[in-house]
């Protein structure tokens, strides 16, 4: 009967424990984490299945877009045997999204593997939308925190009204007012971008412009954002707390307001994630930067089935990373308001 005392005791004493360490462990947030990576994932494949039916849809195929001049009929037919266009289509798209799980994103209508062909441009995508991404959340964060400390003055409707032209002007167009005002008129940077041995641009310079015409636009856009959402912060009541206790507005914008304003500030610039990737595309054309946008020309040109999923599933697994990160954000705020 003692040891049985002492084992109810014991039981008694660590179900508290046991309950305590049930409540800190991440299962419901893996829980979370994994339904929204599926639906990411689900989104993807649907958007890979358009892309597949939408290169269908245009005139010619892959084997007519690469042959050559003076190539017969039957040489055509043969190349097109080689690339599985006499297939439905279904059972080539089943093919592709299998060998995903292995990391083979197929063969290019010329024959090379579609892997090795993004191995050099994607990552200096990436790079370009890296540098753009950061740029742009610190110049978003400070110019909306300034305007928030100074409601309703002309600081805060001058910065209002240039971040929503920003944000209406086009990257190409911003492309080429960087290109007249920084090149031609005065020549402080290159106006193309030449590859160095490695595949890389030669000189950090020649990022310079390509970067400003991606961050100016986006840079607007945030903007609009995060003042939008310290202003709905600061109708909260521990903000308006903060103001009466004579905080200075720096210290209750930055310790108080901005901590609820990141949900929103993090889901912009999530949403920036999937601009910015493709404003590369135009970017990168105009000034001759060696990434994946003269890769997507090139693919659709040939109607290159293969080539244009290699970037969509790259491209898309890049911003699912930053929408997962944003996700994550929102519910770590949210659930510690909770």
């Amino acid at each position: 009967m003692a040891e049985l005392s002492r084992a109810l005791k014991d039981s008694a004493v660590a179900a508290p424990v046991r309950a305590a360490t049930a409540r800190h462990l991440p299962l419901p947030l893996l829980g979370r984490v994994a339904a929204v990576v599926g639906r990411r994932v689900l989104m993807l494949a649907v958007l890979l299945a358009l892309v597949f039916a939408a290169v269908e849809l245009l005139p010619g195929d892959a084997a007519t877009a690469t042959s050559e001049r003076g190539e017969s009929a039957a040489d055509i037919a043969a190349r097109r045997h080689l690339l599985g266009l006499d297939r439905p289509a279904w059972e080539r798209f089943w093919d592709w999204m299998t060998g995903l799980f292995t990391g083979d994103l197929g063969v290019s209508a010329r024959g090379e593997k579609v892997a090795h062909m993004l191995a050099d441009p994607f990552p200096n995508t990436l790079l370009l939308a890296a540098v753009a991404f950061a740029l742009t959340a610190v110049a978003s964060l400070a110019l909306g925190c300034w305007a928030a400390a100074r409601p309703g003055r002309i600081t805060d409707r001058v910065i209002g009204h240039a971040a929503t032209s920003a944000f209406a002007i086009p990257e190409f167009v911003v492309s080429v007012g960087l290109l007249v005002l920084l090149s031609l008129w005065t020549d402080w940077l290159p106006a193309v971008t030449v590859a160095g041995a490695d595949g890389r641009p030669a000189t950090w310079t020649m990022l310079v412009m390509p970067v400003l015409a991606l961050v100016i636009p986006q840079t607007g856009w945030n903007t609009t954002i995060v003042r939008g959402a310290l202003a709905d912060q600061a109708a909260a009541p521990h903000v308006e707390a903060a103001h009466l206790d004579g905080l200075p507005v720096r210290r209750v914008i930055w310790r108080h307001a901005l901590p609820g304003a990141l949900p929103a500030i993090a889901t912009g610039l999530a949403t920036s994630t999937g601009m910015l990737l493709g404003g590369t595309a135009v970017v990168e054309t105009l000034f001759n930067y060696p990434g994946i946008g003269s890769v997507l020309a090139s693919a659709v040109s040939t109607r290159d089935t293969p080539l244009i999923a290699g970037v969509v599933v790259c491209a898309g697994a890049a911003i699912s990373v930053v929408l997962l990160a944003a996700d994550l954000v929102r519910a770590r705020v949210l659930g510690s308001h909770a």
